[in-house]
């Protein structure tokens, strides 16, 4: 008998889950830590992992410092590396350190970058221990969760929907006076809120339009990171206004408009070298094809062409990929995906201007063969360098190196090299065929 109604017990809760994990998770957040994990535990690994990004992100966090390392890593697989930067977030240093270390490198890696902030950003400013609900909560649910909590000093209650994004938040006084069974999202207010990526004086912007004792962060996606306090404003404020004064003694770790000359140099010297060493990488090239320019010398007239479009192309990719890399937007994961459809930017745009400038060499050197080789030229130079200026910054990010200091060198190289390699090759190639010589 108790065999028979343990079984009708498992399929009842099987199937519950399955059609209502939410409503699962949020009787879940009501139980004990112990209670909930050894629930947790119990149950198929797709089911826990289904239930457990449900529960509420406080509770999380919470049971991260509790669970054993294989049941984490069972939970964290193949987990959104953004989902996961937020959750650890909450946790301490050393807990973020210690469960880093059970991710894979490049997955680890990615959360780092989640979780770092420049110490002029708001990312930077904010504590990530900020109290968030779900908008199906009720009112009931707060005091629970503030009773919990006991020595938090709370003021405003987050509230947000399943996937962390900012919905509005409850002053603490609005809260006092609602009834128990009332929802949240039924009297929650509107909640002016920063990105993570925003600069100190942003902050400050809004905080002073707003009339606000403290801010929410979130990320470009408009889910909540954390908050910014007002003491913490207060720190903040002084350290903006001592800034400028630093900044006249070339003060910092980078160089600034008034560093010192020997800094200067000593930052830029090694890059210009370098920079040298691939001009002539590029110059080698043409020497390869010294016998066609000699034969063919108007080539020499349209090399700066091929390779002064191959070079913006490359540079818009580039700086579309190191804005969507300093915004989070992209992961290194997506690699494939960017670089596809820079190419295909590159290939459309490529047909454009090969058209446009073919159209100017026929005209200009009355040569129907030069106009189609630098058309095919332009093209193939194009699709290179836009598959360039997105693979180059998220390759160097992948092996740790910084994009924002090499890659315009390296992409330089990359599309002065192929747009000549491609024009020369071609012409040497093609030159009988077409009548060139």
């Amino acid at each position: 008998m108790n065999s028979s109604a343990e079984k009708v017990s498992l399929v009842l809760r099987k199937e519950y889950l399955a059609k209502y994990p939410k409503d699962a998770a949020h009787i879940l957040d009501t139980l004990p830590l112990n209670a909930i994990l050894k629930y947790l535990e119990e149950l198929p690994i797709h089911e826990a992992r289904l239930v457990f990004f449900l529960l509420n992100p406080d509770t999380i966090s919470e049971l991260i410092e509790e669970m054993e390392e294989g049941f984490f890593k069972k939970l964290f697989f193949h987990v959104n590396t953004h989902l996961a930067a937020r959750l650890l977030s909450r946790l301490s240093q050393k807990e973020i350190d210690q469960k880093l270390s059970l991710f894979p490198d490049i997955m680890a890696r990615e959360i780092t970058e989640f979780l770092k902030h420049k110490p002029d950003t708001a990312g930077y400013l904010m504590e990530t221990t900020v109290v968030s609900l779900f908008e199906d909560n009720t009112v009931e649910d707060v005091l629970r969760k503030i009773r919990k909590l006991r020595n938090r000093k709370l003021a405003i209650i987050y509230v947000v929907n399943q996937d962390g994004k900012l919905l509005g938040k409850i002053p603490l006084q609005l809260i006092a006076i609602s009834q128990p069974t009332e929802l949240l999202g039924n009297i929650m207010e509107f909640a002016p809120s920063i990105q993570g990526m925003a600069s100190q004086e942003e902050v400050l912007e809004v905080i002073e339009k707003e009339d606000l004792l403290q801010i929410p962060v979130t990320d470009i996606n408009q889910k909540l990171l954390g908050v910014i306090r007002n003491d913490t404003l207060m720190t903040a404020s002084k350290n903006e206004i001592t800034e400028d004064l630093q900044a006249m003694f070339g003060a910092g770790r980078e160089e600034q408009a008034l560093s010192k000359v020997s800094f200067a140099v000593k930052k830029r010297l090694p890059w210009l070298q370098v920079n040298l060493g691939t001009a002539f990488l590029a110059s080698m090239v043409v020497g390869f094809f010294e016998d066609t320019i000699a034969q063919i010398t108007i080539l020499a007239i349209f090399l700066p062409v091929v390779a002064g479009q191959s070079g913006n192309t490359g540079s818009q990719a580039l700086a579309v990929t190191m804005r969507g890399l300093a915004l989070k937007e992209i992961r290194i994961s997506q690699w494939f995906r960017v670089a596809r459809k820079e190419m295909a930017v590159g290939f459309i745009n490529g047909i454009a201007v090969a058209l446009t400038t073919g159209l100017i060499v026929f005209v200009w050197a009355s040569s129907l063969g030069i106009a189609i080789v630098i058309g095919i030229s332009m093209v193939l130079s194009m699709v290179i360098a836009g598959f360039a200026g997105a693979i180059i910054p998220m390759g160097l990010k992948a092996i740790g190196q910084d994009p924002a200091t090499s890659s315009s060198i390296i992409l330089t190289t990359v599309t002065d090299i192929c747009g000549f390699l491609s024009f020369l090759g071609l012409a040497s190639a093609l030159s009988s065929a077409l009548g060139i010589v």
